[in-house]
């Protein structure tokens, strides 16, 4: 039995995975261009291009670039009318922007469940939060695999909802073929370093709808009304406008996005046939209808007690340690006061709460860019931590 490296034993990898955030020369080539035009912010034409065609990527007919993935939610619920009195609903699993965004609007945000398979947002569980105050469902694309658009779109329809889509994670990703970010009234991107696709920090609102997205775009603007002219500050708004140096290095990133998430996804595939051959690993599910998952996060289900790690925080020390990159993810929405204090919980979260503390390990999505070979380190690393522990 090899000893383990946390325990100082000799670690199964020690070459690094493949460097994130990546960039060529094609960022190089268009920040230049943005440098040569200008100008860089307001105006650019860098950023009308971007904003074309991040939006037609994603199915979308229009997109408002601005500060970063938080900003863009803020927006959008905004642009969505909602505001103090309301409530919205939010996954219990999720990036506490999901909830902060919603509580800087004066609304409340009301936290619900998530699904066992996937740890995206339980319709059912949404469903039987709805009251006369609900505005708003956010579904999140959790690591990148959409959320239950069918039945979050159905019910919304049913009881009047506003739907917006947190795709801050998702970047490609296809439900039934149609790319989110086209499924719902407004959707929100990141463009944080960690993100599929970077500039260090943006973000952008994407919609179908003309008017939302001419909302979206004033409020962005300082409340500007462009169709009248630069100083017809027509609204309360903001200066959450992104530059074109972003928006250039974007636009490369977009350039290769689809065939970086086909490698994310094959890499997925693998690691999930492998993994799943370990007894107490349970990688998370690819729904059926989920046509392209962009794998932000590769996650799994670990039964640490299998492992024989008395908490899960032991077993991801000792998977890093064997040179494969792992964190603990996200705590409940809740278990943050901040949030608790402003939020309303009408039910127990526990499948939130039970990942969050016993089973859901992260591994970035850039390793998922290494060659198979590297990806066997990782199925090495699982099975060494698991063998010892036999019992």
């Amino acid at each position: 039995m090899q000893k383990l490296a946390v325990k100082g034993g000799e670690p199964v990898r020690r070459r690094p995975f493949p460097k994130w955030p990546f960039f060529d020369d094609e960022e190089v080539k268009e920040v230049l261009e943005a440098l040569r035009e200008g100008p860089w912010s307001a105006g650019s034409p860098k950023i009308k291009l971007f904003e074309e065609e991040f939006a037609s990527y994603h199915h979308a007919k229009y997109g408002v670039a601005c500060t970063s993935g938080s900003t863009a939610l803020f927006v959008a619920l905004k642009a969505l009318g909602v505001g103090v009195g309301d409530e919205v609903i939010v996954p219990a699993y999720t990036f506490l922007a999901t909830a902060t965004a919603v509580i800087d609007t004066g609304a409340k945000p009301v936290i619900v469940d998530v699904e066992p398979s996937t740890l995206n947002i339980s319709p059912a569980a949404a469903e039987a939060a709805i009251t006369e105050k609900t505005k708003c469902i956010v579904p999140v694309h959790l690591a990148g695999c959409p959320a239950d658009m069918d039945r979050v779109l159905e019910l919304a329809e049913e009881r009047g909802l506003r739907v917006l889509e947190d795709a801050a994670q998702a970047h490609g990703a296809e439900w039934r073929g149609r790319r989110v970010g086209s499924l719902g009234d407004l959707a929100a991107f990141s463009f944080y370093q960690s993100k599929n696709m970077t500039a260090g920090e943006g973000g952008i609102i994407t919609s179908n709808d003309e008017e939302l997205a001419y909302l979206a775009r004033s409020l962005v603007n300082v409340g500007r009304d462009v169709r009248k002219g630069w100083y017809e500050h027509v609204r309360y708004g903001w200066n959450f406008r992104m530059t074109a140096l972003q928006a250039a290095v974007l636009r490369a990133q977009l350039r290769r996005l689809s065939e970086l998430n086909r490698r994310r996804m094959m890499s997925a595939a693998y690691l999930d046939r492998r993994l799943s051959e370990i007894d107490g690993v349970k990688p998370l599910e690819r729904p059926e209808k989920a046509t392209a998952h962009s794998y932000h996060l590769y996650i799994v289900r670990v039964d640490v007690g299998r492992f024989g790690f008395s908490s899960k925080e032991e077993f991801v020390k000792a998977l890093n340690a064997e040179g494969i990159p792992c964190n603990a993810g996200y705590k409940p929405l809740q278990s943050y006061q901040f949030i608790a204090e402003r939020s309303r919980l009408p039910a127990s979260t526990h499948v939130a709460e039970r990942a969050s503390r016993d089973e859901a390990v992260w591994i970035p999505q850039y390793v998922l860019l290494a060659e198979k070979e590297d990806l066997e380190d990782v199925v090495k690393a699982f099975e060494k931590l698991r063998s010892n522990n036999s019992g």
